[in-house]
C-alpha cells in the first residue's frame, strides 16, 4: 500500500501509544525475531480472526511471509473463509423483509447482506454458479447501509460462493492428500496468508481448536484431513520455529502444548509409543493480547512460581493466584521464554514489523495501521479494492500442474 510512510515514521507515530511496560517486552520480542532471522531460524505466527482481519494484521502477516520473515502460520477456519473471499469487502445491509424473506430465512435483526460487486465481477461469478439477478437488483435498489466487514461470511453471493467452493476444494484435498488450506491457497490472492503460503511454500494450517468457523468452510477444512494428521502438522510447524507469536487468539494452550509437545503439554505419552514429538523448551513465545491478566500471570510465575506450584499441588490455578485464568495463560506463563505484549494488535503489529524490518534492512510494500486512524480507514479501503477473492480457475490449473509433477 503506497502511503509513502517509512518504517521510522510508523514507529514514531505509534510507539507513544504503547505503555512503557509493553514497550520493554516488545523490544525483547523484536530482538528475538531479528536474532532468529539473522541465524537462519524460523518465526511462526498463531493468529485468531476478528481484529486480526479488521486491523490489517493478516494482510501484514502475508507481506511478512512474502518478505521471508514469517515461516509458518496457524490460524482459524474463519480466517480461511474470509481470505477465500478477499479478506475484507463492502456489503450493503438491508431489511430482509424488503427482499421478501420471512423470519425463518433471516438472522437476528432481520438483516440481509449483499456483497458490493461490479457488473463484470458478477459476470465472472456466473461461470461458477447461478446468480439470482432479481435479488441482486432488488437489493441494490433497497434502502440500506454499506459497511466494510470480514469478506464473504453472510453476504450474498460471496458467502454462498465460498461455501460451495469449499466442498470442491475439500474434494481436491482428499484426492491429493493435502490440507484444505494448501489447495485453497493455489487460487488465493498472494496478499492473503493462504495465498502467500502457496507462493512461498510456507505452511498455513488451521489449528484443531480453531476448526469450526466460517460455516461450511470450517467443516470442509475439518473434514479435509484427520485430527491426528492436522495435530502433527501443527506440531511440525511449531517445532520448526525459534520464535512463536500468538496474535489475539484464544485456546492457545491446546495449540502450542498439544498432543505432541513434551515440555508443558500432553505429548509425553506419545513419545512412549514412538510418535514424533517436539519441545517448547528454549523457544521464545510472544503473546499479543489485550487482557492485562496475561502479564499478571507471567509476573506471578516469575516472582513466586505460583502457577507451577498450583500445578504441582493439583490445585486450581485461579484460586491460588487470584487471577481469572484463561487456559492459555498457564502454559504461557510457565515457559521461560514467554513474553506478554499487552496492547492493541492494531498498534503493536505495525511497530513490531517496522522495528524488525529496520533491523534487517528490508523494505515493506504493505504496512497495517490501527483501523480507527485515517490511515487505517484508507488501509481498509485498499484491502477491499486490491485483495481479491480466490480464483477457481487458477486453483484448478495449479491442481493440474501439481498432478503432472506428482503423478
Amino acid at each position: 500500500m503506497g502511503d509513502g510512510v517509512n518504517n521510522q515514521q510508523i514507529i514514531e507515530r505509534y510507539l507513544p501509544w504503547i505503555d512503557a511496560d509493553t514497550v520493554w517486552f516488545l523490544d525483547r520480542a523484536v530482538a528475538a525475531i531479528v536474532a532468529a532471522k539473522n541465524s537462519g531460524r524460523k518465526v511462526v505466527v498463531a493468529t485468531g480472526s476478528g481484529p486480526n482481519l479488521h486491523e490489517g494484521v493478516t494482510t501484514l502477516i502475508a507481506e511478512l511471509m512474502t518478505k521471508g520473515i514469517i515461516d509458518g502460520v496457524l490460524t482459524s477456519s474463519a480466517v480461511i473463509a474470509h481470505e477465500m473471499a478477499g479478506t475484507l469487502d463492502k456489503v450493503k445491509r438491508v431489511d430482509g423483509h424488503q427482499l421478501g424473506f420471512g423470519p425463518d430465512r433471516l438472522p437476528k435483526g432481520d438483516t440481509f447482506e449483499l456483497t458490493e460487486m461490479a457488473d463484470d465481477e458478477l459476470a465472472d461469478l456466473r461461470r461458477e454458479m447461478e446468480i439470482d439477478d432479481a435479488l441482486v437488483a432488488h437489493g441494490r435498489q433497497a434502502e440500506g447501509k454499506v459497511i466494510i466487514k470480514a469478506a464473504g461470511n453472510m453476504a450474498y453471493p460471496m458467502g454462498l460462493r465460498s461455501e460451495r467452493l469449499a466442498r470442491e476444494i475439500m474434494s481436491l484435498a482428499h484426492a491429493y492428500g493435502l490440507p484444505f488450506e494448501t489447495v485453497a491457497g493455489w487460487g488465493a490472492d498472494p496478499r492473503t496468508m493462504i495465498g502467500a503460503g502457496a507462493v512461498k511454500g510456507v505452511p498455513v494450517l488451521v489449528s484443531v481448536p480453531q476448526l469450526i468457523g466460517g460455516g461450511a468452510v470450517g467443516m470442509c477444512v475439518a473434514d479435509s484431513m484427520t485430527i491426528t494428521q492436522r495435530s502433527m502438522g501443527v506440531a511440525e510447524t511449531l517445532a520448526s520455529a525459534d520464535v512463536i507469536i500468538e496474535s489475539a487468539v484464544a485456546l492457545t494452550q491446546e495449540i502450542h502444548d498439544g498432543p505432541f509437545e513434551t515440555y508443558t503439554g500432553h505429548g509425553i505419552w506419545a513419545t512412549w509409543d514412538g510418535y514424533k514429538t517436539f519441545s517448547l523448551a528454549g523457544k521464545t513465545l510472544v503473546r499479543i493480547d489485550l487482557d492485562p491478566n496475561l502479564k499478571k500471570a507471567w509476573e506471578a510465575e516469575r516472582q513466586s512460581q505460583r502457577v507451577q506450584e498450583a500445578i504441582n499441588q493439583g490445585l486450581p490455578k485461579t484460586k491460588l493466584t487470584g487471577i481469572p485464568f484463561r487456559m492459555e495463560m498457564s502454559g504461557f506463563a510457565r515457559l521461560e521464554g514467554s513474553l506478554p505484549v499487552v496492547g492493541d494488535i492494531g498498534v503493536i503489529w505495525p511497530v513490531l514489523a517496522c522495528q524488525v524490518m529496520m533491523a534487517l534492512g528490508i523494505e515493506l510494500d504493505f504496512i497495517s495501521h490501527p483501523q480507527q486512524t485515517p490511515e487505517g480507514k484508507t488501509m481498509r479501503e485498499w484491502i477491499v479494492a486490491q485483495v481479491k477473492p480466490i480464483q477457481r480457475e487458477k486453483m484448478l490449473e495449479t491442481s493440474r500442474i501439481f498432478e503432472r509433477k506428482t503423478g
